[in-house]
């Protein structure tokens, strides 16, 4: 067994402690919850009149129309973001003043503009369709801010990668290529899928541009008179799948970073440590290891 300086093994009388006070917190989380489903209860929530309408053909039509619009301007801006990022981070990282100056002016300018003021000024100002309204607002904002995380990511490597690189007579778009953006992914990879799931949770901004996505086709159904009003079944309706699709872009992000911690020369498994003294300057042709 390791142990550390930063931390003890808790003894019995703190295991105690942490047991009660789990305990406690699993008490009050189930209370609210109760407490939660007695209130829907007591105002007809769960009333069949408010539920049916999700049964109705045209209903689901409308619900999984509205999905899938809320994935093509997702998967748009997603794909446009990630590309603008690259290219202002590259405009950032560049050598020349001009460059680097015209890229941070985009990128502090756009990152410091609300992202529905700018939805708003390109569907009004510019009376662009909902659809490129919307998707060229979520770009040039995640796209900034992809610039500075892709920007950190690159200058999270090692300065003697980059030196290593060089020496070896590698041309700057090779030391990026091949270097610094494979190490730098790692560090990237939680800040990009953090990013990418607030531009799903943003497409939602575009019931307010009359775009047809998952949340308009919600509030359709929530303010019509024919069906009472059911806001309440539409959160439980709409809320989950929502929450699911960025649980889905999580998990993905976690099946990427494992693939990124394998080294692909070795069929997956993870690379085996270097015999010692094969690396030495001079020396004769390393020897082959031990069956």
């Amino acid at each position: 067994m390791t142990t550390t300086a930063l931390y003890d093994i808790p003894g019995p009388r703190a295991r105690g402690r942490h047991l009660t006070y789990g305990l406690l917190a699993t008490a009050v989380i189930v209370a609210l919850i109760g407490r939660v489903l007695h209130l829907l209860l007591d105002t007809g929530q769960f009333t069949y009149a408010k539920w049916n309408p999700f049964a109705y053909q045209g209903i689901q039509e409308l619900l999984l129309r509205g999905l899938g619009n809320t994935l093509k301007a997702f998967s748009l801006a997603a794909v446009l973001s990630l590309a603008l990022g690259a290219v202002l981070a590259l405009g950032r990282l560049s050598e020349h003043r001009v460059l680097r100056w015209a890229a941070t002016l985009v990128v502090e300018f756009f990152r410091a503009m609300p992202v529905l003021v700018m939805i708003f000024f390109i569907f009004v100002a510019l009376q662009v369709q909902p659809l490129p309204a919307l998707v060229a607002g979520l770009t040039l904002y995640n796209g900034s801010v992809l610039a500075e995380v892709f920007r950190a990511g690159v200058g999270s490597v090692e300065r003697g990668q980059r030196e290593a690189a060089y020496s070896l007579g590698m041309r700057k778009t090779q030391v990026m290529r091949h270097v610094l953006v494979p190490q730098g992914v790692r560090a990237m990879l939680p800040a990009i899928i953090s990013q990418l799931v607030v531009v799903l949770k943003d497409t939602s901004l575009g019931f307010l541009i009359t775009y047809e996505e998952f949340l308009h086709a919600g509030k359709l159904i929530a303010s019509n008179l024919d069906y009472d009003l059911p806001f309440i079944p539409v959160v439980l309706v709409i809320s989950p799948i929502y929450i699911g699709m960025c649980m889905l872009l999580s998990w993905f992000a976690t099946w990427v970073a494992r693939r990124e911690r394998r080294d692909p020369r070795t069929g997956g498994l993870e690379v085996a440590p270097a015999e010692p003294g094969t690396l030495l300057p001079g020396g004769g042709p390393p020897t082959a290891p031990k069956p």
